[in-house]
């Protein structure tokens, strides 16, 4: 059997660092992935996919993504299920992150407009 999702998105905010009651790190957010066919106005649709990750990975997430970065994620599709307060059955599937790739890191992003705002300044 094969469970393997990969998504390649932006981050839909800045990612919050949690821990479980036994102090295992997770970061839960949503990983905007546009759809790679235009809909009846002419325009990408985007998928908002739930996403947790886990341990280091989550700390690394924490401290180096913010809302907007460019990532991709390889993991599986979990689906879980509880009964809410109106004892109703309720289901979420979520991809839960075995990799995350930075792949434009915001501080090189800052870097380079720093560069490029000396490089233009009248001397």
């Amino acid at each position: 059997m094969l469970n393997q999702v990969t998504l390649i998105g932006r981050l839909t905010k800045d990612p919050e660092l949690m821990f479980t009651n036994s102090g295992v790190a997770y970061v839960k957010f949503f990983l905007a992935v546009q759809r790679p066919f235009k809909n009846n106005e002419g325009v990408n649709d985007v998928d908002f996919i739930p996403c947790t990750i886990w341990r280091k990975r989550a700390e690394n997430t924490a401290n180096y993504c913010r809302k907007g970065s460019l990532v991709s994620v390889t993991g599986r599709i979990q689906i879980r299920q509880f009964m809410n307060k109106d004892e109703v059955k309720v289901f979420i599937t979520e991809v839960v992150v075995e990799d995350l790739s930075f792949l434009k890191l915001e501080s090189n992003r800052r870097q380079q407009e720093q560069k490029e705002a000396k490089t233009h300044q009248p001397s």
